[in-house]
């Protein structure tokens, strides 16, 4: 602390952002993108385009009852997953105009995917009003994959990934807590932008993306941390349930514990006379969700979720059910205690599920000036980095080993997964419709493409490398909207120009037209001319060469 408070909390803001700045890169790109997961995957199935309404009052679900497509849905599930450990069953919303359905299996029962590994559930999408499959609408995860990356990190086990997540949120905290307090003037910095001066413009650039969106930065960071809470913090209920998750569960009554079997069957009960006792009970609120538990057994239940209303709290109410009686079990998050209260808001908040569609932009956008917030912090190391070393980089005649990691790092995070991204669109439209594991397939993609580029940006990190990955995103993102137009019948011209088809497929090729715009004035920026550190270093190397030739 010799050096002020305010300069220790300099190095402690530069070293927590550093640290973990490409895992929240990642983060924070899958977690905005998030918020339109049900329009991803809408534009990802491109065959349900045609039949999708412009609007939520032209939905065919609108004309059906709910117990009818809830009756429809559980045919299906007894036709096709009569053996399965539990049912799942979301109904149509504003956002969604199929009926989802999920069912996973029971442990030694599922079957084994092409790498033989087996699969935890299956998922289909039904027509509201025959519960028929929809055949035609290819397999994607669409946007539920991005959702999944941003906590899940994919390609580990769940329990250790969300540990990771947590792990980068708590450095985001400390990193914008300590520059708040590091950036005396940042309030007044944030209407200064100053072109061309290298670390300083790094610097306004960094500082503007934060200022703005100062309020969402500091809530998404900290609510994404008490949406894990009992994760990250299990003493409390060590302490006063000696471990076991089931009393504190049961107590809570936040959600419905699973039943053990019986091991003798049993039909269920009318799941339509379910719904209306809970309408009812709701005073006309509506089911939203369907979990049937052990179906076929005699220890079934059946859980019926509320249709979540506009508010921030995320816990919806649920009635549970005996599934072969049809008797009331129990409530659940009802009449919530302030602290149950107080965490659902925040997890509320953090998912923005109550979002109107004013909010949920505004959300998107905020969400992007973060991504963007964390990139511009990750470049400005690296720029202070290089003018700190320029004469050394000049005598050796390239970067250390640690800036030239870093700057490697930001090419294939920064520069590198919008790459990924669009690929992963691509992909949905170039892979053979009927290929066998096809979601799985569109993943790889993603990560090959993402390998590939930073591949290349360890092997030549340069500027150069910066305008070729920049300028493939742009070129991948900005020609979406011709993919579309090419493999679909709802393009800008039909959806936009003439009115017809769904406003979410119009708005994803319109916001893949502006990132790709976006990424592509970042392209010709950094092509432009050379950087002041650059232009150091050069003048540098070239007094060395002279005094050189001078002995």
């Amino acid at each position: 602390m010799r050096a002020g408070f305010r300069q220790s909390m300099a190095w402690l803001h530069t070293w927590s952002g550093l640290l973990v700045c490409w895992v929240l890169f990642l983060m924070f790109c899958g977690g905005t993108a998030s918020y339109y997961k049900e329009e991803i995957s809408l534009w990802m199935r491109p065959e349900l385009h045609r039949t999708a309404p412009a609007n939520a009052a032209q939905s065919p679900a609108a004309q059906v009852p709910p117990g009818q497509m809830a009756q429809n849905a559980l045919r299906y599930l007894e036709r096709e997953a009569p053996d399965a450990l539990r049912w799942f069953i979301t109904l149509p919303d504003g956002r969604r105009d199929a009926v989802n359905v999920l069912w996973t299996y029971k442990p030694g029962q599922a079957p084994r995917d092409a790498d033989g590994k087996p699969r935890r559930f299956d998922t289909r999408l039904l027509d509201p009003a025959t519960g028929a499959p929809l055949q035609a609408a290819r397999e994607t995860r669409g946007g539920e994959f991005l959702y999944r990356l941003h906590f899940d990190l994919h390609y580990m086990p769940a329990k250790w990934a969300r540990w990771i997540a947590g792990f980068c949120a708590m450095f985001m905290l400390v990193a914008i807590v300590s520059g708040v307090i590091t950036h005396r003037r940042i309030f007044a910095d944030f209407f200064t932008f100053r072109r061309g001066k290298g670390q300083r413009s790094w610097l306004d650039a960094h500082n503007a993306l934060a200022v703005l969106p100062l309020p969402f930065h500091l809530m998404i960071t900290y609510t994404g941390l008490v949406t894990l809470l009992f994760m990250y913090m299990p003493w409390g209920v060590e302490a006063a349930y000696g471990g076991d998750q089931r009393a504190f569960q049961a107590q809570t009554r936040l959600r419905p514990l699973p039943p053990k079997a019986a091991g003798e069957a049993a039909p269920l009960a009318s799941v339509p006379a379910m719904m209306a006792q809970a309408e009812r009970a709701w005073q006309g609120g509506q089911v939203r969700r369907i979990v049937v538990n052990l179906p076929g057994d005699a220890n079934a239940t059946v859980t019926l979720s509320r249709a979540e209303p506009a508010t921030l709290a995320h816990d919806p109410s649920a009635l549970e059910f005996a599934g072969t009686s049809g008797a009331v079990l129990g409530t659940y998050a009802e009449d919530k205690s302030a602290a149950e209260l107080t965490r659902s808001v925040m997890t509320g908040l953090h998912i923005a599920s109550f979002a109107p569609p004013g909010l949920r932009a505004l959300f998107f956008l905020c969400g992007l000036a973060g991504t963007a917030m964390v990139a511009t912090g990750a470049i400005l190391w690296a720029v202070r980095t290089r003018q700190q070393q320029a004469k050394a980089i000049a005598a050796r005649g390239r970067p250390g080993f640690g800036l030239r990691l870093v700057e490697a790092l930001n090419i294939g995070a920064i520069a590198g997964l919008p790459v990924a991204f669009a690929s992963y669109f691509w992909a949905n439209r170039l892979l053979p419709v009927a290929m066998a594991q096809r979601p799985e397939a569109e993943v790889r993609w993603f990560f090959m493409a993402w390998a590939a580029c930073a591949l290349l940006a360890l092997c030549r990190p340069t500027r150069g490398m910066w305008r070729a990955q920049l300028w493939a995103g742009a070129a991948l993102f900005g020609t979406i909207p011709l993919l579309n137009a090419l493999t679909t019948g709802s393009h800008l011209g039909v959806t936009l120009l003439q009115g017809r088809g769904p406003a979410a497929v119009a708005g994803f090729d319109l916001v893949s037209l502006a990132l790709g715009l976006g990424l592509g004035a970042a392209a010709w920026m950094t092509g432009r001319r050379q950087p002041a550190p650059a232009r150091v270093a050069a003048r540098a190397r070239n007094v060395a060469a002279g005094a050189q030739e001078a002995a």
